[in-house]
């Protein structure tokens, strides 16, 4: 069995693309934070915030197929790795991992509960 080869459910598009959604919003904001108070090159904070929001955008459209569950997954790792650039990221990223992990499982144990 392959990393690709699970069942998606509504309930984990919608809880999925909810944390996605939200994560976007937080880690394009981080991009003034970097400059500002962290001194990161302007370049680099762009790059990291406002690309991170942009796959977080794209792997939510991308939640009917397996595919957008690795690439959000994907934007998790790298929301974390964002703590290098400014330590609260750290643990922003940490709290959205958490909610990720947490809107696939409880998706799946609901939706596998109420279609008995």
């Amino acid at each position: 069995m392959g990393v690709l080869d699970f069942q998606v459910t509504p309930g984990m598009r919608r809880l999925g693309a909810s944390v996605l959604g939200m994560e976007a919003i937080v880690v394009a904001l981080f991009t003034p934070v970097a400059i500002s108070v962290g001194g990161v090159a302007p370049a680099l904070a762009v790059t990291a915030g406002i690309g991170l929001a942009v796959l977080c955008v794209v792997a939510a459209g991308l939640l009917k197929k397996p595919v957008g569950y690795v690439l959000g997954s994907v934007a998790q790792v790298l929301a974390i790795c964002t703590g290098f650039l400014v330590p609260t990221m750290f643990f922003l990223g940490a709290i959205f991992a958490a909610l990720w992990i947490t809107a696939i499982f409880v998706a799946r144990r609901v939706e596998g509960v109420t279609s008995r």
